[in-house]
């Protein structure tokens, strides 16, 4: 049996059915004070294209740097690029990525994988001895 999604006892048809000051209330209080403090600009048009793109007028991907954007219930669905610092990597949003922050599924470093020692790589290969 399919288990069925609710964010803090609500179904997410009620969830984005709901205003966004009543959303809020249902957030954590790290997510509340993120979005009592304000808008910046670069949200603004994230959120903006994140609306055209509903209604079927966005054009390509959504490309955004906003890593501190919570994740609201009408991005649901969409596919967002996230800036990793390096390039944009994609992320399509799922309902249980509600109130959590876009830069949380996008990873900023990468493993680190040195390669064999061998002659240059430092003072001490100089006596590895090479087959």
């Amino acid at each position: 049996m399919v288990r069925e999604f609710r964010y803090r006892g609500h179904t997410l048809e009620q969830v984005e059915s709901m205003p966004l000051e009543a959303f809020l209330e249902l957030l954590p209080s790290r997510q509340r004070r993120s979005r009592n403090r304000g808008i910046s600009p670069e949200k603004r048009k994230l959120i903006e294209d994140v609306k055209a793109a509903k209604a079927g007028k966005g054009k390509g991907p959504i490309r955004t740097h906003a890593r501190d954007m919570i994740i609201l219930p009408y991005m649901v669905g969409l596919k967002l690029e996230i800036h990793s610092g390096k390039d944009f990597v994609p992320v399509e949003i799922k309902p249980e990525m509600i109130g959590h922050y876009l830069g949380e599924y996008v990873i900023t470093n990468k493993k680190v994988t040195h390669g064999t020692p061998g002659i240059g790589s430092s003072r001490s290969s100089l006596y590895v001895p090479l087959k």
